[in-house]
């Protein structure tokens, strides 16, 4: 199937990254979220981005025009109704995206695929909330969105031929390179990310170093663009304690447990860049 109109559900940052991407490839994306003031956030965030790659010359003013054009947002799951193709991008919680998954399948057409951008939960147990599960994938975005490169498929235990290979299309059609991965929890990337931040966690805890220079070791001496700690900070500390542990939990071993540290860190609010406070201050 090749997909025209997309239903996006969640208008946060990982929603608004997605419907914009989508959108500019070509696609009707309808953004939903209960939210109004968040989804209007939203389109005058995507508005502004856009505006940003027209005014450096990578973008023209007709195809900014175009892609906003194509962006609908609306408060009500009805409107996806008219998707061949939904992804939920709400919080990391899986009772939440249940939830969403059976008010979306009560909207969708019966053939519609319904993709969950879950950076951690099972696959084959959120399919499991809704008929036809066959139609249920995991499609995971990398933050942010518009600039990473990545998604992460994930197929379910009851995922069909059809459903992977029309997630696969759509992905390649928004300039996505994809990876396929196994469904257990948390994936390829956060298999092996989340430990690296939560061992970062542990060394900062029993004061192997300040954050400053955990950061900067990791940085200078892998080569990669952020140090872990900042990392965090920027994926959200309550995201990378949801997901350390969804590890925990589904993988049953000792080396997954969540830092007692990140989890003091979000008892506290202090979540990162968006709280203005988590490892380092903003």
């Amino acid at each position: 199937m090749d997909v025209k109109s997309l239903a996006v559900v969640g208008a946060g940052q990982m929603g608004a990254g997605i419907a914009q991407v989508a959108a500019q490839s070509g696609v009707q994306v309808f953004l939903i979220d209960l939210d109004a003031a968040l989804v209007q956030k939203a389109l005058q965030g995507i508005s502004a981005q856009l505006q940003k790659a027209a005014s450096k010359g990578k973008l023209t003013a007709e195809n900014l025009e175009a892609a906003m054009a194509r962006l609908h947002g609306t408060g009500s799951f009805a409107d996806a109704a008219q998707a061949d193709f939904a992804v939920e991008a709400v919080t990391e919680n899986e009772g939440v995206k249940k939830k969403v998954f059976a008010d979306l399948a009560k909207a969708l057409r019966p053939d519609a695929i319904l993709a969950t951008n879950t950076s951690s939960i099972p696959i084959t147990r959120i399919a499991a909330s809704v008929s036809n599960p066959e139609r249920v994938i995991g499609m995971h975005f990398m933050n942010p969105v518009p600039v990473m490169q990545l998604v992460e498929i994930i197929r379910g235990a009851q995922t069909s031929d059809e459903t992977y290979a029309t997630t696969r299309a759509l992905a390649e059609k928004m300039g996505k390179t994809t990876v396929v991965s196994k469904d257990m929890p948390g994936f390829i990337v956060n298999r092996i990310l989340i430990p690296m931040i939560n061992e970062a966690c542990f060394a900062l805890q029993e004061g192997l170093g300040t954050a400053e220079d955990i950061d900067t070791a990791m940085k200078l001496g892998t080569n990669v663009p952020m140090g872990p700690l900042t990392l965090a900070d920027f994926i959200g500390l309550d995201t990378c304690l949801s997901i350390a542990e969804v590890l925990h939990k589904g993988l049953g071993e000792d080396k997954y447990r969540p830092a007692p540290l990140l989890r003091q860190y979000v008892d506290a609010g202090w979540l990162g860049r968006k709280s203005k406070r988590g490892f380092h201050k903003y």
